[in-house]
């Protein structure tokens, strides 16, 4: 499987950052090493004296496709969560200012949580979902599908472009405004319209 990220999908958090608003997705990618195996906590890593958290929107695909037409797109995966794109962001800062790619900020281990997956078909539309991110018992992050750039559908077509997308890949949708620092022993909860996907310690 692969995790292919989306970045800067919404404005608030473009803002944040002070980004420049993209034209089109901003796409990077996370080896399957990355993902945080469950029942582990998140260890921060030796190289980051910064590391964020990043709640997003998470799609299974469960067939292959590639140049997919954004209206078949939703044929393409049945069951969302949350998941965490943990950032070095010293180290990302870093190497934005030398053009480099971010990789080694966004793509280390452990750095991408995944939540217990539930069918999609359990909400009304994709496109007004709720989520939000938990830290020591309180709300850090908290984002709606509404306030997406491009939404779910249209981010399924565009990657397809470029990438087959095969049965278990993961997209990362992008996160809203509210990033900040893990500190060790931190606790962080993602919800999904009140229904608890993940729960995590930091070490």
């Amino acid at each position: 499987m692969k995790i292919i990220c989306i970045g800067r999908n919404y404005t608030n958090h473009i803002a944040e950052l002070k980004n420049e608003r993209p034209t089109e997705p901003v796409v990077f990618m996370k080896p399957d090493s990355a993902v945080l195996l469950k029942q582990h906590p998140f260890v921060l890593p030796e190289f980051s004296n910064d590391v964020h958290h990043e709640i997003e929107l998470i799609v299974k695909i469960n067939k292959v496709g590639k140049y997919i037409e954004p209206k078949f797109a939703h044929k393409y995966y049945d069951e969302i969560s949350v998941g965490i794109d943990f950032t070095a962001r010293d180290l990302q800062d870093q190497l934005k200012a030398k053009g480099l790619p971010w990789e080694k900020a966004k793509a280390f281990d452990g750095s991408a949580v995944i939540g217990e997956f539930v069918p999609k078909d359990q909400f009304a539309s994709l496109e007004d979902v709720n989520f939000e991110l938990l830290k020591n018992g309180e709300i850090a992050q908290k984002g709606n599908s509404s306030l997406m750039l491009w939404k779910i559908d249209e981010l399924v077509a565009y990657v397809s472009q470029f990438f087959t997308l095969k049965i278990g890949d993961i997209i990362f949708t992008g996160t809203p405004e509210g990033v900040a620092a893990v500190n060790p022993n931190d606790v962080l909860e993602g919800y999904l319209e009140g229904q608890q996907l993940f729960r995590i310690q930091v070490k």
